[in-house]
């Protein structure tokens, strides 16, 4: 029914946007997403404990605001830490939605259903964003649902230095623990996409000295089996998630600095910066190589001119990278430090803009990923600048190939609805 329901929808939509598109075609595989942040109750819900129908409404109001901006992609965050804004029979309701772990909603109602519902009514996609190894954020050990996977595991949480537990990764039953999770949501719901974010290891002091005595025995150093277990639980989920649901899209977004060059000759031309191979131990390369991701959303959460890191100069990296394989290559664009983290640099929208208009010229980026919904709410114009930037069509100066656009790629403008009917049965037959 999945199939039939996304072609069904496909095709309503070429019929309502057909006039439209026959003007301005939007250019193939092209990403406009939005992070939506439940940890700390930053995007949603925007305070624990709302009713059922506050928290439908808020849903609503995101939906509909991106939409409105032009946004086509949620990345909701349903498990911020070792819990769910879902019922699952792994992980325990999220305190972050009713203010206290492993309690439900009133009246049985289910957010990601919701949140998948009303996304697809609006022509949206919505990814299920997972925090894969951390299970505290705000040193709740204590207040931790006894029927967490954590406190019925216990050796298998490790306090780390900021008085926060995380799961330790080099552990064939948490890795197991995570894909078991993530393929629940699969077989659940009719999500478009899993997604992690870059919290794999949260350091290189991470106390896992046991685990690899018991386990690091085929690898000469700690950084190379640390990587090595993060890979495998990328393969894993992989081909878990494609076996649940072979459509599924699979991504990571990992830091925007994968290395710098005088850390690892393959890295790029930048300084400083969190290196994700060396510190959180996310080797990115090996699973663009391997081909165990979809996609992949560096967070550049620099401006074009960064002394440091450079936007145009990381993002051409990892086009570099990414060129030539299947794995799409969208950009994590930091509308956050207009808001969260303002700063002289960024005191308006002028970087996010330039960014964008850098990526529109790249036929090697698909899209772009903003971190995060509350700051394109609250800063000034930026929604309306959004909206304004989406209605134009943004190409590259070179056109790739898949980008051209056939004389006859727009038969419903002229067939009517018999014609979405035909294109419909005919779908059904292939």
């Amino acid at each position: 029914m999945k199939f039939l329901r996304r072609i069904l929808t496909a095709a309503l939509s070429l019929a309502l946007l057909a006039p439209a598109c026959a003007q301005a075609a939007e250019p193939a595989n092209d990403m406009r997403g939005v992070w939506v942040s439940s940890v700390y109750n930053l995007d949603y819900p925007s305070k624990a404990g709302l009713t059922v129908e506050q928290l439908k409404q808020e849903a609503v109001d995101i939906l509909e605001n991106a939409r409105s901006c032009g946004l086509n992609t949620i990345f909701l965050q349903v498990r911020p830490t070792s819990d769910a804004l879902y019922p699952s029979d792994i992980f325990p309701w999220s305190h972050w939605l009713t203010g206290a772990q492993s309690t439900a909603p009133a009246d049985g109602f289910d957010p990601l259903e919701f949140w998948v519902t009303e996304a697809h009514k609006r022509g949206l996609e919505l990814h299920a964003w997972l925090n894969p190894y951390r299970v505290t954020r705000d040193k709740n050990w204590d207040t931790l649902d006894p029927k967490n996977p954590a406190k019925t595991h216990e050796n298998w949480a490790v306090k780390y230095t900021d008085d926060n537990y995380y799961y330790d990764p080099g552990l064939p039953e948490v890795r197991q623990l995570v894909v078991d999770g993530a393929v629940e949501i699969v077989k659940n719901y009719d999500v478009d996409g899993i997604h992690l974010d870059d919290y794999f290891y949260p350091g290189t002091d991470f106390n896992d000295a046991a685990t690899y005595q018991q386990y690091g025995s085929g690898f000469d150093n700690i950084a190379d089996w640390r990587r090595d277990n993060v890979n495998q639980l990328v393969a894993m989920l992989d081909k878990s998630l494609h076996e649940a649901d072979a459509d599924i899209a699979f991504g990571i977004s990992p830091a925007g600095v994968w290395a710098n060059k005088t850390t690892d000759p393959r890295g790029s031309d930048t300084r400083g910066g969190n290196e994700s191979y060396a510190n959180a131990y996310a080797d990115s390369l090996a699973w663009i190589e391997a081909g165990t991701i979809d996609y992949i959303i560096p967070q550049i959460y620099w401006e074009i001119g960064h002394k440091a890191a450079d936007f145009a100069t990381l993002t051409d990296w990892w086009a570099e990278h990414t060129k030539n394989t299947d794995v799409k290559l969208y950009i994590g664009i930091a509308a956050y430090k207009c808001h969260d983290n303002k700063t002289p640099t960024w005191k308006d929208t002028t970087h996010i803009f330039d960014s964008l208009d850098y990526l529109s010229k790249n036929t090697a980026v698909s899209g772009a990923v903003f971190f995060r919904y509350g700051s394109l709410e609250e800063v000034d114009g930026l929604q309306q600048q959004l909206m304004d930037w989406y209605k134009v069509e943004h190409q590259p100066d070179h056109p790739a190939e898949s980008t051209d656009i056939p004389e006859n790629a727009f038969p419903v403008a002229a067939t009517g609805f018999a014609g979405i009917f035909t294109m419909f049965i005919s779908a059904i037959a292939r």
